[in-house]
């Protein structure tokens, strides 16, 4: 059986100013860490806003296109429903002074037709009746 000693580690003040030398080095390492960390935090924050930002102004330059485009088609077929609509509005006057003119042209002749017939009447009794002898 093997027997280990161990070699008992008295605090000398020595001793003791390298462990607290060492554990200021860490604090401050950890420091320094938080700080680029901290650093690391903001950067992405800030591509983060940079980044809203460029899509905001994206959106909008699409949207302003959009618009633009729309307006572009609506005037076009604006003026191809004007126009169309024109067209049939003449159209139309036209035909309506052709039958105005048709019944100034024609209308003393219907009028005596529909009279003649009116007085072409030949009175008869109606066959069902029967005559009565007096």
């Amino acid at each position: 059986m093997a027997v280990t000693v161990f070699a008992s580690h008295h605090c000398t003040p020595s001793n003791m100013a390298a462990n607290s030398q060492g554990i200021q080095t860490l604090l401050e390492a950890e420091k320094e860490a938080a700080k680029v960390v901290q650093k690391a935090r903001q950067y992405r924050v800030q591509k983060l806003k940079d980044a809203r930002t460029e899509a905001a102004k994206e959106i909008d330059a699409y949207r302003a296109a959009k618009d633009d485009e729309f307006k572009r088609f609506e005037s076009d077929h604006t003026s191809r429903t004007t126009t169309s609509q024109t067209t049939i509005d003449d159209s139309t006057k036209k035909q309506l002074t052709a039958l105005d003119e048709a019944v100034a042209a024609h209308s003393a002749e219907v009028i005596d037709k529909i009279v003649g017939r009116v007085l072409q009447c030949e009175p008869k009794l109606h066959p069902n009746l029967k005559k009565i002898e007096a």
